[in-house]
């Protein structure tokens, strides 16, 4: 398997100008995230803070990061990272298929995680919750589950349990208009609902919904991105944001953080400054780990 230098996750300002930063420091370099980068930048109706792009629309700000990775050759890796493993003295990225990645230092630039965990989600992890359904749909092979999708992208995760499982509550979290039956499998039952809680009872895992309670197997929470807690198992957090040095590192030595994920200020020079320090930091700690090695 190839190791990288850095694998970086997220495509936003700050992992956009980790990955311009890191190749031109001749590092080989993944990064992961969506082929049209950032949804938030892109649909912002004006820029107007930062240096040399005056008042310039989110949809154009958008195209220039792009056409500045692509001028680079910088690839995108279309696969949401669902954990991250400290492995000594390097990192392994599980990736939403099982796909395996390695690289000796990992910038974690996944943006802000809308929202608040449900209660009991956090405790329940890996006891009836769990964040891709893809990995651990074999384990529900002719059981039931509820999927919370957070996208409209996340229906076809819905479609692969449903191979595997007897049957699959989806409920679309989401201001999109809602999938059509026939649009998912037979085995799929689309639930409006609003999820409230979650518990665990004589075996089974409960969804609590303002208007009903679901009573299956498991919950699957299918959010864009992943809490940093329980993205890199260890990893120090404050709150919802992951707890970095001035030099943008974490607790973990080898793993970088910046951008939103690091806290407010929410603002795109910020992330793009951070993201220039961070892969500043991650190439100093590559070269300290190949003159050890």
């Amino acid at each position: 398997m190839e190791r990288y230098d850095i694998a970086i996750i997220g495509t936003g300002p700050a992992g956009i100008s980790a990955a311009i930063t890191a190749k031109l420091r001749n590092k080989s370099i993944i990064l992961f995230g969506s082929a049209e980068l950032s949804g938030k930048v892109s649909k912002a109706h004006s820029v107007q803070n930062y240096p040399g792009l005056p008042d310039i629309s989110g949809e154009d700000f958008a195209a220039a990061f792009k056409k500045h990775l692509d001028s680079m050759g910088i690839a995108v890796t279309e696969d949401k990272i669902n954990a991250v493993y400290a492995m000594g003295d390097y990192y392994a990225l599980q990736g939403a298929e099982n796909a395996m990645y390695e690289a000796t230092a990992v910038i974690i630039a996944s943006g802000v995680v809308p929202g608040k965990p449900f209660p009991g989600e956090e405790e329940l992890l890996g006891r009836g919750v769990s964040y891709c359904a893809t990995c651990d749909a074999a384990l529900y092979r002719g059981k039931q589950a509820v999927v919370l999708g957070f996208s409209p992208k996340e229906e076809q995760e819905a479609v692969f349990l449903a191979e595997m499982a007897e049957k699959v509550y989806y409920i679309p979290v989401y201001k999109a208009s809602e999938p059509k039956p026939e649009e998912l499998a037979g085995n799929i039952e689309i639930v409006s609902a609003k999820p409230r809680s979650i518990e665990r009872a004589e075996g089974k895992t409960k969804l609590v919904c303002e208007e009903m309670e679901l009573v299956t197997d498991g919950v699957f929470i299918l959010r864009e991105s992943v809490a940093p807690g329980q993205l890199v198992p260890g990893l120090e957090t404050d709150g919802a944001h992951i707890a970095v040095a001035r030099d943008m590192s974490t607790n973990l030595p080898g793993c970088f953080a910046c951008g939103d994920i690091t806290g407010l200020p929410y603002q795109y020079v910020k992330s793009a400054g951070e993201g220039n320090v961070a892969a500043f930091s991650a190439v100093s700690y590559v070269d300290r780990m190949r003159r050890q090695a």
